[in-house]
């Protein structure tokens, strides 16, 4: 067998099998919804969807703040959930902010969309119970060392090597 060391990581992609793991439970997750015959529905709208459902009205900082992302990317998600008629806009106080809220249809989904949260919450901590090392317990251990020193940090002294020619 080669050894690893001697692979041109151009030739890798050694995350792949994370990704590959998270896009086929997302993939999964999805197939539940267009089953249930729910259309326009991604699995990015869920969390956002449950938010707004639990504590009515939001901004689209107070939503991304929430679910943990950049505000552009909710600005993006809150657009396509708009257009797929789950959300709408809310009366606000202050003229320069503008709210959203579930719509209708938003609302009459909500049920199915909490169970659905709940039976992938309790599908992932199942199989991570299965798992000598949990991905919970890595990601953990790899925050624990990005603490230490970034990623970025990390990613720019390799490129600086990659430059050198040092990394192959």
């Amino acid at each position: 067998m080669a050894d690893d060391t001697q692979q041109d990581l151009l030739d890798s992609s050694h995350w792949g099998p994370v990704w590959g793991l998270l896009h086929a439970a997302d993939r999964d997750i999805a197939a539940l919804y267009d089953e249930a015959g729910v259309t326009g529905l991604r699995t990015r709208f869920v969390g956002p969807l449950i938010k707004l459902g639990r504590h009515g009205p939001m901004t689209i900082q107070e939503l991304a703040t929430a679910v943990e992302v950049t505000h552009s990317a909710m600005s993006q998600t809150a657009a396509a959930m708009r257009a797929a008629g789950f959300v709408d806009s809310a009366d606000s106080a202050d003229g320069r902010t503008r709210r959203i809220r579930l719509s209708e249809r938003g609302r009459e989904l909500l049920p199915l969309l909490q169970a659905e949260w709940r039976a992938t919450e309790a599908t992932v901590r199942e199989l991570e119970a299965e798992t000598p090392y949990p991905l919970s317990r890595a990601v953990e251990d790899i925050n624990a060392a990005l603490a230490r020193r970034s990623f970025k940090q990390r990613l720019a002294d390799n490129l600086a090597r990659a430059l050198d020619g040092d990394l192959r």
